[in-house]
């Protein structure tokens, strides 16, 4: 399985780019939640500058936080910087408009957004809206300013439903997920998107990534230790503060995530209700847990979450995600990201 690495965007990202694409790494991407994190697009930038071969992508864009011509005037704007080398991921928006305390966007919108994204971004003309007003637009300047000759791979976010897996194949794209780790639900996944009626560039690529943590456990390590705590914490805290933002899905969760989820609510100085619980749940999201949080961080949810186990543990879990049809595995690494992702270089390269 092809291996890559999930960042945010701050300065100095581009010297990560180089070292993930020195291990030999397939791709190196940045998140887009504007008010966690810096932009995407100025850190792809400097990373497309300073690698050659590494993929780079956005992870991922939304019509709720871009209109489709700033999006693709970026996406081809870096294309020309990397041709070739660029991947858009698009979903719905999920975290970055809750952090703004607002609700995604619906999966006709999303549609919508890549249609004219792979429109713009191949250089041919697509119809834009604003309320009842429709135009024809496209790039009016090409050349050196963007690139629209080399292809964009674009993959569509999709979290174990159908609806987005639809979306993507109808418009040709690949899948994104995050820590769905269910060779199952992939396969679901998969089923759900066979049917594309889009017609795509053949040179275009269309793959599955999925995003977790990894931990290699050392001899008689602990598997839920401290250590491997630190490494995953961040992804169990993020399904944390989705649960604490949305009660439907807390209720689903079993007692003890629950009480999780509770008492990730009390520390945080808010409720499930407040109208800027927003402000409270996402600082530091995805970031590097704070010690006293780490009883937080509740084995089950590690194990569906995240990889920790032996080399011989996590290379089985790896191939059933492979033989579901997982084309790539992307880390998010927190603690010392040179050294994560070694690791997973050392795991699968």
């Amino acid at each position: 399985m092809r291996a890559g690495v999930v960042v945010a965007a701050h300065p100095g990202v581009e010297e990560l780019a180089v070292r993930a694409e020195e291990l030999g790494l397939d791709s190196f991407w940045v998140n887009d939640t504007p008010m966690v994190h810096g932009d995407p697009f100025i850190a792809l930038g400097l990373c497309a500058k300073a690698t050659s071969r590494i993929r780079l992508g956005i992870g991922v864009t939304s019509p709720a936080l871009r209109s489709a011509p700033a999006a693709a005037s970026g996406l081809a704007s870096l294309n020309a910087l990397a041709p070739s080398r660029i991947i858009c991921g698009v979903g719905t928006g999920n975290t970055a408009r809750r952090t703004l305390g607002m609700r995604p966007t619906t999966a006709a919108t999303l549609e919508n957004f890549t249609a004219a994204l792979q429109d713009l971004c191949a250089g041919h003309p697509t119809e834009y809206r604003e309320g009842d007003r429709r135009r024809d637009i496209r790039f009016l300047h090409a050349g050196a300013h963007v690139n629209t000759a080399d292809p964009i791979e674009f993959v569509v976010a999709a979290q174990g439903g159908p609806k987005a897996a639809a979306v993507a194949g109808r418009r040709g794209a690949g899948l994104i997920s995050f820590g769905l780790l269910d060779p199952a639900a992939w396969r679901a996944l998969h089923d759900a998107r066979r049917t594309p009626v889009a017609p795509r560039d053949p040179d275009s690529r269309v793959n599955s990534y999925v995003v977790t943590a990894l931990h290699v456990l050392d001899e008689d390590e602990d598997p839920h230790g401290d250590a491997a705590r630190d490494a995953t914490g961040h992804l169990v805290l993020s399904l944390l503060a989705f649960a604490a933002d949305t009660p439907a899905f807390a209720e689903r969760l079993g007692p003890a995530e629950r009480e999780a989820v509770r008492r990730f609510l009390d520390r945080r100085g808010t409720t499930a209700t407040a109208p800027d619980r927003h402000t409270k749940l996402y600082p530091n999201y995805l970031g590097r847990i704070a010690p006293q949080d780490r009883d937080l961080v509740l084995p089950p949810l590690m194990n569906t979450l995240a990889l920790v186990g032996t080399r011989a543990d996590l290379l089985t879990r790896i191939t059933t995600l492979e033989q579901a049809g997982v084309d790539e595995l992307l880390i998010q690494p927190v603690i010392d990201p040179p050294a994560e992702m070694a690791q997973l270089a050392n795991l699968l390269t």
